[in-house]
């Protein structure tokens, strides 16, 4: 997660952006039947061919028009921006594989971008070749009709306060009078309040439903990560009959997420800052756990942590070029805590984290510039302030609360907000008041979707959904995935003793094996119901070990332990 995405963004960031204009609500010219949206197909064209020379794959762009508004099929309509890489044996195609990596906000376009190249290595090349990999932009996201409440993506950043959470009164003021601006410049935009009220994630999944009879599917595959698996429990309750295979990873707990008492701000009810704090003493573990010298904090991690977190909750570090006496860095309390959050999200990020608090205790016992010293610092607990991509605008600031503040109910007065933030620092640890202040935009959001849905979310799906989760995620608690498991009934749950935020992210060969194994046959959901994939390896020691061997063996496992196992019961049940 970064300033702007809630529920879990990718390391790496996309260079290449698709060149396509964002669509604009306009008036249908449709005088056909109200499933006049759902008969028309997708024409999609080459494109991204500077990455298809690079990579091999093929991808290929499309745009395709909806509904705003579902109860008024006939009305206006909005523009969806898709990308997909087609299946390498169309002849054998079974159907496409939707994805969605997050956010809320996220874009599926990007992911697509990113991780499409690697769907063969990563998920097996039988899955490449039998599957299409696509990715939309979810309404009012990115390049999808957007919710827009800036001129450029500077000033939206600018809008926000210059702290990733507060601890003082003043600086909770900051927070108050950023979402009161953001509401209004949201309010007062020509045409937000027409996607601005639409943009529920129950719109999205009927925007799914659409994709997917337009692309000739019968029933939708579906990846989604983080937020996106809310995103496919949404879709499944809304159309059980037409999942085939729902991969969900990262798991939000449904009920907790639309938070329908309001009274509580949603990621409290989540419990998101204990499940920060569970990853936080995992990184303590395997730290101390690590081969001599992998880890800079090592040993007594936690102690050295907990050192620099009291010296700076006292006072800022400022670092002071010794020739100029210009400070060239100021580090705070609220950067060693975001910095943390962000780091702990990846695990191949975690050597990098600890080296940053190690450079800090050096520096804070002698505050002077010391070059490189300064630039690891700013590496580790700078991750808070990190620029993003100024050009094009996409978004990223209103995107976000354009799905959460509808979805979902939220207080709205700020002296309940500045509480509960507190009450949740006193009770779980670091994370209390970041994850509280994450949502604080929506006490003033302009905007409400009555289409939203709420639950239940306990229907019987046409196939087993596959619900994968990491033992310590610092964004969605495990505890969420099993709750989901609970009530979602046709479902597995597929546990990785693992940290990080989704195993998809955290680099969980097993279960990203299984996950391709399930798109080729849903029936291995229940045979991975109660498995647990075992630690790879440890973060701090992963660079120094052989990993292609040790993922080879990990498949072969699985193979042996799950996967046959699943198929001759299958064979069993066919005959």
């Amino acid at each position: 997660m970064s300033t702007t995405k809630l529920f879990g963004r990718l390391a790496f960031v996309v260079a290449v952006v698709l060149a396509l204009l964002a669509g604009v609500v306009t008036p249908s010219s449709s005088t056909v039947g109200a499933d006049t949206h759902r008969r028309a197909g997708i024409r999609w064209q080459a494109c991204n061919q500077d990455l298809t020379a690079e990579t091999g794959v093929i991808f290929e762009c499309a745009r395709t028009r909806v509904p705003l508004d579902y109860d008024h099929p006939r009305g206006r309509t909005i523009s969806l921006n898709l990308i997909r890489i087609p299946a390498t044996d169309p002849e054998n195609r079974v159907g496409a594989i939707l994805a969605n990596p997050g956010g809320p906000g996220g874009s599926g376009v990007d992911f697509v971008l990113t991780f499409g190249p690697f769907v063969g290595p990563a998920l097996g090349q039988e899955v490449a070749e039998r599957f299409d990999f696509v990715g939309f932009d979810p309404r009012g996201v990115a390049d999808s009709t957007p919710i827009r409440c800036f001129r450029t993506i500077d000033e939206a950043v600018a809008s926000r306060p210059p702290i990733a959470f507060p601890l003082t009164g003043d600086e909770e003021a900051l927070f108050e009078q950023a979402d009161a601006l953001l509401a209004r410049n949201c309010a007062s935009r020509f045409r937000n309040e027409l996607i601005g009220s639409h943009m529920s994630t129950a719109n999205v999944a009927r925007d799914m439903d659409v994709i997917r009879e337009r692309m000739g599917d019968e029933q939708l595959n579906f990846f989604g990560l983080s937020y996106g698996s809310f995103l496919g429990t949404t879709y499944a309750n809304l159309f059980p009959d037409q999942v085939r295979s729902f991969v969900l990873d990262g798991i939000v707990d449904p009920d907790a997420y639309v938070n329908v008492e309001g009274a509580v701000p949603t990621f409290n009810r989540l419990r998101s800052d204990e499940g920060a704090q569970e990853t936080l003493e995992k990184f303590f573990e395997l730290c101390d756990a690590a081969a001599p010298g992998n880890c800079a904090l090592a040993p007594n991690s936690r102690a050295r942590y907990v050192a620099a977190a009291d010296a700076l909750l006292q006072s800022p570090l400022e670092i002071v070029d010794p020739d100029t006496g210009e400070v060239v860095l100021v580090v705070t309390y609220q950067d060693l805590i975001a910095g943390t959050w962000a780091s702990l999200y990846f695990p191949d990020m975690y050597a990098a984290l600890a080296a940053s608090i190690a450079e800090f205790e050096a520096l804070a016992a002698n505050p002077i510039s010391v070059g490189a010293a300064v630039d690891r610092l700013k590496a580790g607990f700078g991750a808070a302030k990190t620029s993003v991509a100024r050009e094009p605008y996409d978004n990223i600031v209103e995107g976000q609360p354009g799905v959460l503040c509808v979805d979902s109910n939220h207080p709205t007065d700020y002296s309940a907000i500045s509480e509960a933030g507190a009450a949740a620092d006193e009770t779980y640890g670091y994370f209390g008041r970041l994850w509280t202040w994450v949502s604080s935009e929506c006490a003033r959001w302009p905007f409400a979707d009555r289409d939203r849905y709420v639950g239940p979310f306990d229907a019987n799906t046409a196939n087993p959904v596959l619900i994968v989760a990491t033992l310590y995620d610092p964004a969605t608690r495990y505890e969420g995935a099993q709750t989901l498991r609970s009530i979602l009934p046709n479902s597995g749950l597929l546990s990785v003793d693992a940290p990080g935020h989704t195993a998809f992210l955290a680099g969980s060969a097993c279960s990203i094996f299984i996950v391709g194994q399930y798109f080729l046959d849903p029936e291995v959901a229940n045979l991975a119901d109660g498995e647990l994939c075992p630690a790879e390896f440890n973060p701090f020691d992963a660079f120094a070990v052989p990993r292609d061997e040790a993922l080879s063996d990990m498949r072969q496992a699985v193979m042996a332990e799950i996967v046959n196992p699943a198929a001759t019961m299958i064979m069993a049940d066919d005959g």
